[in-house]
């Protein structure tokens, strides 16, 4: 066939089985490199059809193939997307890959085939497969590992927390010095365990960006709120300031989360001066985030060290040893999901400033809600306001417990271990005042469900209510949108539930005649 002993000898030593094949389907020429991938002598095959070296399922449908092929000659590979295979001599079959590449030989065109055994290919293949798919399983139960342990782990949590707050009526001075020493103690545990099932979240894949578009000056007001009180304590200055109007798309939740551990951060390693969180478009369709201090100050050869896991600046100073070093390391998890980048410039002695680009909302401005999806925190209350509370969870310490703080604090409470158990006291009664339910309940009922079912029995859609989750995962912390409605995270403090339940109750009174 070819008149050059050179170009045999090079076809010859080729890495791939070569087979020259006619317009007719008949191998006008194989090379070495067949006997050892198929198992014949190459002259064997001259004149013998293609479909020889196919299984027989597949020599009909292959003959079709062909004569398109040959009627649209390119160079291109055969059967792309699709899972080829060959058979020896001997019977057995194997994996493929091939190319096919038309060329002019004595007046006549012919098909080059290369073909590769993809043995190996398809092992690592299907291995990957197989480690990909034990990975998504561990994944899941990783995930539902830790919103088990999200809920679970903060259960013991709460019912210290309320016990706690009922103990204060009823001590000494001397005990009441021993509670103040305890309920630190529970504040440390929870921040730690948020800190950690966070982590444990971010790495796991448990939690998924949920992009929406919302206005900067909603979110920077839940952080004054949040903040303002933590910040005046240290007798520190701490302001927000966004422009109106001024919108991001992103997760609202998960920003809010990456900023409150930035302000948290701020204020901790910071003993005087101010804390200032501003925004600005940068011209490129871009926010610009910053949270500024006067703080201590970051020295460079430790800023490449802020972001891991329990390293701590200044962690001898006993200003500075509030808090697990976790903060920024949230941080970090948190950009990196969302697709951005944190900056930090730093001078010591003088301050810090953290700054995160986000990309700005493109859609019209008057379509967009009013604020960010997730927990409303409420302003400090003046003064206690008492009314009939229906407590509803299943977990039996925290339903006893919250009851007897409540009762303590002089509500009237009625406490239910269930969905159906509530809709039964409140079909006895549905006069109340506020209700506060677990998130999670039995049978898959949600407090969510809870509030809608009591609302309707009680004829009052605008019914205040309390959502208590030790969960953090997006569908709880994206509930939002109802202003009789707030959403706490478990261990709540008990001042803070007399907070939401005194605002709540305040808000809702009828104005005076």
């Amino acid at each position: 066939m070819f008149s050059s002993d050179a170009v045999r000898h090079a076809l010859d030593v080729s890495p791939d089985a070569l087979v020259f094949i006619d317009g007719e389907g008949r191998i006008a020429f194989a090379n070495r490199q067949v006997r050892s991938l198929f198992g014949y002598e190459p002259d064997a095959l001259t004149g013998q059809s293609i479909e020889c070296l196919l299984p027989e399922r597949f020599r009909r449908r292959h003959v079709a193939h062909r004569r398109d092929y040959f009627g649209s000659l390119r160079l291109r590979p055969m059967g792309v997307g699709a899972d080829l295979f060959a058979l020896r001599r001997d019977g057995s079959e194997f994996p493929v890959e091939i190319s096919l590449s038309p060329i002019e030989s004595g007046g006549r065109t012919l098909v080059a085939a290369a073909i590769r055994d993809a043995t190996e290919r398809r092992n690592a293949e299907n291995e990957l497969k197989r480690l990909r798919a034990e990975a998504d399983r561990a994944n899941q139960a990783k995930s539902r590992f830790l919103a088990t342990a999200s809920h679970d782990l903060r259960q013991p949590l709460q019912v210290l927390a309320m016990l706690n707050g009922t103990l204060r009526h009823h001590v000494s001075p001397f005990g009441n010095e021993a509670l103040q020493e305890q309920d630190h103690a529970i504040t440390a545990m929870s921040r730690l365990l948020n800190a950690l099932l966070d982590i444990s979240k971010l790495e796991s894949g448990a939690i998924k960006p949920d992009i929406t578009d919302f206005e900067v000056s909603a979110l920077f007001a839940e952080m004054r709120v949040e903040f303002g009180a933590l910040a005046a304590s240290k007798g520190l200055e701490f302001s927000v300031q966004a422009q109106p109007g001024q919108y991001i798309r992103s997760d609202p939740a998960l920003v809010s989360q990456a900023l409150k551990n930035l302000i948290a951060n701020a204020i901790k390693y910071t003993q005087r001066g101010w804390v200032h969180m501003t925004s600005h478009p940068t011209g490129d369709d871009l926010v610009r985030i910053e949270v500024r201090d006067t703080g201590v100050g970051i020295a460079a050869e430790q800023l490449p060290l802020i972001f891991d896991e329990f390293y701590q600046i200044g962690a001898s100073d006993p200003a500075t040893k509030e808090g697990y070093g976790l903060g920024l390391s949230i941080v970090q998890r948190v950009v990196a999901l969302l697709g951005l980048k944190i900056r930090v410039e730093s001078t010591p002695g003088k301050g810090s400033a953290f700054t995160i680009d986000l990309p700005a909302s493109v859609q019209e401005r008057r379509n967009l809600p009013q604020r960010p999806s997730g927990r409303v925190s409420p302003a400090v209350p003046e003064g206690r306001t008492t009314g009939r509370v229906l407590v509803v969870d299943d977990d039996p310490g925290v339903r006893k417990a919250t009851s007897m703080f409540l009762r303590g604090e002089g509500y009237a409470v009625r406490a239910a271990e269930s969905r159906d158990e509530a809709m039964r006291l409140m079909r006895r009664d549905p006069v109340i005042d506020v209700l506060i339910t677990d998130y999670h309940l039995e049978a898959g009922a949600t407090g969510v469900d809870v509030v809608a079912e009591c609302r309707g029995i009680a004829g009052k859609d605008d019914l205040p209510a309390i959502l208590l989750s030790g969960d953090t995962s997006s569908a709880v912390r994206a509930i939002g949108g109802d202003p009789r409605l707030r959403v706490a995270s478990k261990p709540i403090d008990p001042d803070q539930l007399i907070e939401l339940i005194a605002e709540l109750c305040r808000s809702h009174a009828p104005p005076p005649t």
